[in-house]
């Protein structure tokens, strides 16, 4: 089975890799919103560059053609985006592919294409976006892992202090926003998370 790195941060620009990257950061994704297309593809590529530089990984979310036009070698992709994406391109290209899931329908669509790994949420109640699902929960995490049956990223208000019980209820990796970007020192907190990732206990497969 794909091992993903426990800690998977997520960002909204190319200038955070510049602070976080030499901090150790193994596996980001780039979530870009209102970007016009030339913008967004030169966010996208400066990302890739910036990544290899580094030896991390880059994860596209939704904009899969210009992940496969620019060389990524991840995709992430929403429902919306999944209904509408060419999956088999994606797979011909050679990129690895995420998929997200709120209730069991969407994982049911989501295990369709054999994704690499699915990602649920919110596990808990979240201020970033408004959802339209209750929070999952931990026990949730270890339903999903067993019937995914692939590694299982967890996200949605996961702060560090909530880390190890998310690790210990199933997940293999854990996906932040805010508790990073929107702390007071992005720097500080994100070392913590790599500090901390490698106490995180593994629960049985």
């Amino acid at each position: 089975m794909l091992v993903l790195d426990r800690f998977y941060l997520i960002v909204d620009s190319a200038r955070w890799l510049d602070r976080l990257l030499p901090l150790g950061l193994q596996f980001v994704q780039l979530r870009m919103k209102g970007l016009e297309p030339a913008a967004r593809r030169a966010e996208i590529a400066a990302s890739i560059e910036k990544c290899r530089t580094r030896g991390a990984t880059l994860v596209v979310n939704d904009f899969w053609q210009d992940a496969i036009d620019l060389g990524a070698e991840w995709v992430h992709l929403g429902q919306e985006d999944l209904a509408e994406a060419d999956v088999a391109a994606i797979r011909r290209a050679g990129l690895k592919l995420g998929v997200s899931t709120h209730s069991h329908e969407e994982l049911d669509t989501a295990l369709a294409p054999d994704p690499d790994y699915v990602a649920l949420g919110p596990v808990y109640p979240t201020t970033l976006k408004v959802m339209p699902w209750a929070p999952q929960g931990l026990d949730r995490i270890g339903e999903w892992k067993r019937i995914a049956r692939r590694p299982l990223v967890a996200i949605g208000g996961i702060t560090l202090e909530r880390a190890e019980g998310v690790a210990r209820a199933g997940a293999d990796s854990i996906a932040v926003i805010s508790d990073v970007l929107s702390n007071p020192d992005p720097e500080a907190r994100c070392k913590a998370w790599l500090d901390a990732r490698a106490t995180w206990p593994r629960a049985p497969e």
